[in-house]
């Protein structure tokens, strides 16, 4: 794994200079504004720092560990709340740390998550005291086979598939040795969680004319509800122009709750029944910044609904740039998520929107899925409200949340 720091004017300068450097698919870990130190520092404008990473493909082994986690996630929850409330600079001890030496820029990634892991740290080891008596990293390596076991089942408690947990733990794993401490293991967990949501998506203008965007999904799972929210979002907060457009003819209620949606936004909105009345739709509304389409629920079972649905997506193909959203909700059973993220990954490549945060206390689908399709994160909802209950992912605190916090 490469961890390293750039600087640039504005945040979008610093990305730009990682991406150019360590390629597309890095990961940005952390960002701060640092402001310039010595005698002109008044003279000088701060600039944005961004902690960038990129992950190595990992080999993977079969350690497979299993005990009851106790109180960990307990622990866990109280940690992180602690953490967030900290210090804003914690130092290092200097000295001859040979595991942060082994790996170019590993001090500086535990040093940027040393805030939010060393409560954690501490209450962890408290937790083990209590199970298995006095805790001494530097000498008896039982005492990490332990925290694997703590932190695995945190994991599966989480919901989190447990050939996924099994693969975290084999990393971890591989760096275990005799003095490596917790503070090792939580940031290395962290980083490799983070880096394997990576960077969440967002809708992005289009180079030229408009960006039509399809939001596809099962019935249910608040699609109609999402694309009011996006809408409202890119018309009130960004000022684009949007025409929002449905071709879901099944359910009359949804395409007149995205009509009020339109008619609150004073936006076009149009009813499409077929291929090409979406290709008039595109012609009459190039001159805007955004189409949305909000497309009909179907049973992902239904073979005649699934390939009706890839020629719609499709048809636009070569004509307009087009983004695809898959909106599923966080509460359904994996298995289920498994079957409909397949169905749809065989119609078209999209991007990923989970909803109904806030009807569930695990989000180990969010990882699942990510994992399974490869797919992109990009948003996620915790809420019916308009426009307020939408945000863009955070691979940050959710890795958090999975790893016991609330």
């Amino acid at each position: 794994m490469i961890i390293k720091k750039f600087q640039g004017k504005t945040e979008e300068e610093a990305t730009g200079l990682a991406k150019k450097e360590l390629g597309p698919a890095v990961v940005i870990m952390n960002v701060r504004t640092v402001k310039s130190k010595g005698i002109f520092a008044i003279f000088k404008k701060p600039v944005v720092e961004v902690t960038a990473a990129l992950e190595d493909e990992p080999e993977r082994t079969s350690y497979k560990p299993i005990l009851p986690a106790a109180t960990v996630r307990q622990a866990a929850a109280r940690a992180y709340d602690e953490a967030a409330a900290g210090k804003e600079d914690i130092k290092k001890e200097s000295g001859n740390d040979k595991s942060s030496q082994e790996t170019p820029g590993r001090s500086d990634a535990v040093e940027s998550l040393e805030e939010k892991l060393e409560s954690l740290h501490l209450l962890i080891e408290k937790q083990m005291q209590k199970e298995s008596g006095e805790v001494d990293f530097d000498t008896d390596s039982d005492e990490q086979v332990s925290f694997f076991k703590l932190i695995y089942n945190t994991l599966i408690d989480n919901e989190v598939d447990e050939k996924y947990a099994n693969e975290i733990i084999d990393e971890l794993d591989k760096i275990r040795k005799k003095g490596s401490g917790i503070d090792l293991f939580l940031a290395n967990i962290y980083q490799k969680m983070i880096l394997q949501f990576g960077q969440p998506a967002s809708i992005t203008p289009s180079d030229e004319g408009a960006k039509l965007v399809f939001f596809i999904g099962p019935t249910g799972v608040g699609k109609t509800t999402t694309i009011a929210k996006i809408a409202s979002r890119l018309n009130v907060d960004e000022k684009k122009k949007v025409a929002l457009l449905t071709t879901d003819t099944y359910r009359i209620a949804a395409a007149e709750q995205l009509r009020t949606y339109a008619n609150i936004l004073d936006a076009p909105f149009r009813v499409i029944y077929t291929e090409d009345e979406i290709k008039t739709a595109l012609e009459d509304f190039k001159a805007f910044d955004y189409i949305l389409v909000d497309t009909a629920g179907h049973s992902h079972h239904n073979e005649a609904q699934k390939n009706s649905m890839k020629e719609f997506l499709h048809c636009v193909d070569g004509i307009i740039e087009k983004e695809v959203y898959l909106v599923v909700s966080a509460t359904t059973k994996y298995r289920d998520l498994l079957s409909i993220a397949d169905a749809y990954t065989e119609m078209t490549d999209y991007k990923l929107i989970f909803t109904k945060l806030d009807e569930t206390t695990t989000l180990g689908n969010l990882f699942n899925l990510r994992k399974h399709t490869g797919a992109q994160m990009s948003y996620i909802t915790c809420g019916q409200n308009v426009p307020d209950d939408i945000e863009q992912f955070s691979p940050q605190n959710t890795v958090k949340q999975l790893l016991g916090g609330r």
